[in-house]
């Protein structure tokens, strides 16, 4: 089970950080990703993250680039989405999801993820 929180409502230019805990199950065995849907668009991948390095780096969609990091804490089993410089266009449900590296070894980010949290509302407004 996955269930995020941190979500809120920021000024433009604020930040956030969003976690994802998990249970029942150790996210270091777990390929991560973050994705993001706003009223009337499509949901958007936000970050995906490998729980091995060999797979390669941390992905970003462009538009997130140098303002989100994407963290692990394998002693909390948490995954966090630090959001800096918000800005309106951000405004979102965001949800964390995971797949089990087993099935996503080679990849960053996973085609499908088959375990997802209820998300939690951004909302970045003056």
């Amino acid at each position: 089970q996955l269930v995020e929180s941190g979500g809120d409502l920021v000024q433009p230019g604020g930040s956030l950080r969003l976690s994802c805990a998990a249970s029942g199950a150790t996210l270091n065995d777990y390929h991560i990703g973050w994705f993001r849907q706003a009223p009337g668009k499509e949901r958007e991948r936000v970050s995906c993250s490998s729980s091995s390095s060999r797979d390669g780096p941390t992905q970003y969609v462009d538009s997130v680039k140098g303002r989100f990091t994407l963290s692990r804490d394998n002693a909390k089993n948490t995954v966090y989405l630090q959001m800096n410089s918000l800005q309106p266009e951000d405004t979102a449900v965001y949800y964390c999801a995971a797949e089990r590296t087993y099935y996503c070894s080679g990849y960053v980010c996973c085609p499908e993820y088959d375990y997802e949290g209820q998300g939690t509302q951004v909302t970045v407004s003056s």
